[in-house]
């Protein structure tokens, strides 16, 4: 296979995986979300301020330039994170099956079994 087939394959396969899973990834980033916007109203920051703060804490970043002083903002922080380490994992199995897919030669018939290897 060539590298431009094997690079078409791996997209296809990406887009596949990610239409499966799309509904998982986006309650999880709509959890994250409704909990950022739920620490910036206890915080009292503005709504930039709020979603900034939970990708930063969600993509484990974490900068520090904006931290919660209130024990219920912590604690949503802490789901927010994660949060985010669910949607990182989502994210590499979803890679790691389509790169797993363009591995598969088309001209095979049947799948190997797990004995024969």
């Amino acid at each position: 296979m060539t590298p431009k087939a094997k690079r078409r394959a791996f997209f296809f396969a990406l887009t596949q995986q990610f239409r499966v899973i799309w509904p998982v990834v986006s309650g999880v980033l709509a959890v994250m979300v409704a909990f950022g916007l739920v620490i910036g109203r206890i915080e009292d920051w503005r709504i930039s301020e709020a979603l900034y703060f939970t990708f930063v804490t969600g993509l484990t970043i974490g900068y520090g330039d904006l931290t919660p002083k209130n024990l219920s903002s912590r604690v949503l922080a802490v789901l927010i994170g994660f949060a985010g380490i669910v949607l990182t994992g989502l994210v590499a199995a979803v890679s790691v099956q389509a790169l797993r897919a363009t591995e598969i030669d088309p001209t095979e018939t049947e799948p190997t079994s797990r004995d024969d290897r």
